[in-house]
């Protein structure tokens, strides 16, 4: 089973903002979120749902993802946009909770930082820092 579709970061930000509960859920790991930053939607008077798609530091799949989402997102048909580094964890997010009964799904493509550039840096090509889209670090 599939997902929604992707949304490019600009297209995930129209959305949060026209749609009230539309939720955004960081699925990268803590030190992600700590040293890399997370993306401010503070301005639409929202916070990003952090919730690890895969366990620091063995990236073991969380068994309990999807019911640990559940109780944050009980309505099963409101926007959920899933982020990541580069689109990849978050993509499979989106295909867990689809399968979990889910109808709105959406992989934020390209992540939070993007495709690496040709010096391997990320945050440059796409994604959601390189939309120049709000976000903070800690």
């Amino acid at each position: 089973m599939s997902y929604a579709g992707d949304l490019n970061p600009k297209e995930a930000w129209e959305m949060l903002s026209e749609e009230e509960n539309a939720v955004l859920i960081d699925v990268r790991t803590m030190p992600e979120w700590a040293f890399v930053g997370m993306p401010d939607i503070s301005a639409l008077g929202k916070q990003p749902v952090r919730l690890s798609w895969q366990a620091f530091p063995t990236m073991d799949i969380d068994e309990e993802f999807t019911a640990k989402l559940a109780g944050a997102a009980p309505d099963k048909n409101q926007p959920l946009l899933f982020i990541c580094r580069s689109g990849a964890r978050s993509a499979h997010a989106a295909m867990a909770m689809t399968e979990d009964g889910y109808t709105r799904c959406y992989n934020v493509a390209g992540g939070f930082e993007g495709d690496p550039d040709m010096n391997r840096h990320r945050g440059q090509v796409n994604g959601w820092k390189a939309a120049g889209l709000p976000w903070a670090q800690s």
